[in-house]
This record gives C-alpha cells, sequence and structure tokens, in this order.
C-alpha cells in the first residue's frame, strides 16, 4: 500500500494538470529504508509527449546523486497520462527500474466517468504490474 499526503497528491494532480496536454513526470524522494514519500520533485519531460515520458538523463543523475548525498531513495516515481486511463503501458513497464517504488499514474482524461481524473499506484517488478491501495493522509 502507498501511504501518501495530501499535499503531495495536490501537487502530482496539480503538475499533471499544468503539463496537460504533454505527459508530466517526477519523483517523490523519502528517507532511505522508510518507504515514505516526503520530497516532491518535478521533472521536464523531456520527450514533450502527450503519449511518452522520458526523464532528462542529465536531470536524472543529478537527482540522484541530491538523493545519495542527502540519504534518500526515489519511493514514488509518477507520471500522466492524457487520454487513456492511470495504468502502465508496455513502454512504462519496460521502463520502470526501481523495483522497490511506487509507480504512480494520474490520468488527466476522464476515462471511467468519475472525474477529471484517476491517481492509482503501482509496483512493477521484473516485468509483472500490481495495482496497490492508495491511502491518503493529512500527515505523517
Amino acid at each position: 500500500m502507498l501511504t501518501i499526503t495530501q499535499a503531495l497528491v495536490d501537487q502530482i494532480v496539480a503538475h499533471a494538470r499544468r503539463d496537460h496536454p504533454d505527459e508530466a513526470c517526477g519523483v517523490i524522494a523519502g528517507p532511505e529504508g522508510t518507504g515514505r514519500p516526503e520530497r516532491f520533485i518535478p521533472m521536464l519531460n523531456a520527450a514533450m509527449s502527450p503519449t511518452f515520458y522520458e526523464f532528462d538523463s542529465g536531470d536524472l543523475l543529478k537527482l540522484y546523486r541530491e538523493m545519495d548525498d542527502r540519504d534518500e531513495e526515489p519511493v514514488v516515481v509518477y507520471h500522466s497520462h492524457t487520454s487513456t486511463e492511470a495504468h502502465p503501458s508496455r513502454t512504462d513497464v519496460s521502463l520502470a527500474s526501481e523495483p522497490n517504488a511506487h509507480y504512480v499514474l494520474v490520468s488527466t482524461a476522464d476515462t471511467d466517468g468519475l472525474g477529471d481524473f484517476q491517481f492509482r499506484s503501482f509496483r512493477i517488478v521484473d516485468g509483472v504490474v500490481t495495482e496497490e491501495e492508495v491511502s491518503v493522509v493529512e500527515a505523517y
């Protein structure tokens, strides 16, 4: 289960809406070994595409060095889908390289009739996708 604050959910959704119609992407870092998402890090979608996201390799290297210096790890890797449901695509699965991370997808398309966005979390390990429950809290 992903436990995440409402403030972080709001930041992810705002980023997805701001970058629409392109996919938005980013990371939420947390203290190593805690599984607790804390530091919101929006990234630039280097692909600048409505159907694909790609972290800029230089930005990603800088981020990983910074997380290492701060004893952090990527707890959440997020991106948006702009015209499909919030479920990992084959490409998303093939790019998932953090087995301990929660992969959050936000859809900015109303694909289920339940509103203007979906917020879902998945674990992706060795190509296997497992949806997990999301618990939104006010604070940890």
